[in-house]
């Protein structure tokens, strides 16, 4: 006989919810044999700012060759980090 699943309850808000889900099992709540895969294909992954100190002459080198490739030379730095770690 299958397994009788609970009702999710109503939150008030996210930390309510977070709280909740910390100290039950989603299992009671949900078949999970019938989860299937889902894709978010248009979330950005999450950025954080940081700080960089470089010489002005090596700044000035990959503005160029940002410049030549017509890409803003922040986003080239972080293309090359991406290979780099690759």
């Amino acid at each position: 006989m299958p397994k009788k699943l609970k009702k999710v309850p109503k939150f008030a808000n996210e930390a309510d919810e977070r709280a909740f889900w910390e100290s039950h099992d989603t299992a009671d709540y949900f078949d999970l044999s019938k989860a299937v895969p889902v894709r978010f294909p248009n979330l950005k992954p999450s950025t954080t700012a940081i700080s960089l100190r470089l010489p002005v002459s090596l700044l000035e080198q990959i503005k160029i060759a940002a410049n030549k490739r017509d890409v803003p030379y922040q986003s080239l730095i972080k293309i090359w980090l991406a290979e780099k770690v690759e």
